[in-house]
């Protein structure tokens, strides 16, 4: 069973709950309350790993995506502990990922989750983040307004600007351990989505002074916060696209040997069906670490 932070209002659209929701299950069927001592029981002492998905995921599959990591991922035990943060990323239609209310979203997310974490989390021995597309948003703003310090930040395929983290998450930068970033310039999402969304693909190219990339496909612009850690792109060959990072194969992918890093470009890609989420999950397994 995962462990989940449910900032949600409703299971489809919506906007976001009062107060975060403690809940465990595998999917949806099996999901059900837990008690905050319950939660708390799980947190402390160990170091804590809670992760954001992306936009447009209902509370349906955002339980099976982060369960179906959660299967996948290494963390030490029994020092660890796994949380899965669900946010309605799905309640605006997304014209473009830099569509104007849905950074609002992840960013009320955030301080609803922050305020959940400072209240609670003290006992945890330390926390950490990974996200996967504008769920990196969502969780930038969580450590923004977080009193506790954060351990390791892993963002897959972050859908927000590639300055971000010298720019407006600057501060939140300084914040955190180390930052990794899992990148693919064949993430064909983010390339039609930014920089304003698809009304304007097309339109406003690179090099124009309201261009933006987007981070999960050029990487970071430099320069880089001293605690960023590469390498972070992903080789073309594999053609590692925005919705591999989290997607959920049958039968279940096995997970990689640890440690594994981002390969030089043309390296093969891992062996057998699944390898995506399998990578994903071992990258994330390694820099937490």
């Amino acid at each position: 069973m995962t462990l989940f932070l449910d900032t949600r209002l409703q299971p489809v659209g919506g906007g976001l709950a009062n107060a975060v929701g403690i809940h465990q299950g595998s999917n949806i069927n099996d999901y059900g309350g837990l008690s905050l001592g319950e939660l708390l029981a799980v947190v402390e002492g160990r170091h804590v790993l809670i992760a954001a998905h992306g936009f447009n995921v209902n509370r349906a599959d955002g339980i099976a995506c982060l369960s179906n990591w959660n299967k996948l991922l290494q963390l030490p035990q029994p020092y660890s502990a796994f949380l899965g943060l669900l946010w309605p990323g799905d309640s605006i239609w997304a014209h473009g990922l830099d569509y104007p209310d849905e950074p609002r979203i992840a960013n009320e997310a955030g301080a609803l989750a922050a305020a959940f974490i400072n209240a609670n989390f003290q006992r945890a021995a330390s926390i950490s983040f990974a996200s996967h597309s504008l769920g990196a948003r969502a969780v930038l703003a969580t450590i923004a307004h977080l009193n506790l310090p954060v351990r390791r930040l892993m963002l897959m395929a972050p859908a927000i600007d590639d300055n971000c983290l010298s720019t407006e998450f600057q501060a939140v930068a300084g914040k955190i351990g180390t930052i990794s970033v899992l990148a693919s310039k064949k993430d064909e999402v983010l390339a039609a989505a930014f920089p304003l969304g698809n009304f304007f693909a097309g339109i406003i190219a690179a090099g124009h002074p309201w261009w933006r990339g987007a981070l999960g496909r050029g990487g970071p612009v430099l320069p880089w916060p001293a605690n960023f850690q590469a390498p972070f792109e992903i080789p073309d060959n594999w053609k590692f696209e925005h919705g591999n990072y989290l997607q959920i194969d049958y039968p279940e992918p096995a997970a990689l040997r640890l440690p594994v890093d981002v390969p030089p470009q043309g390296t093969p890609p891992p062996p057998g069906a699944g390898w995506q989420e399998s990578f994903s999950s071992a990258f994330a397994s390694t820099r937490f670490r």
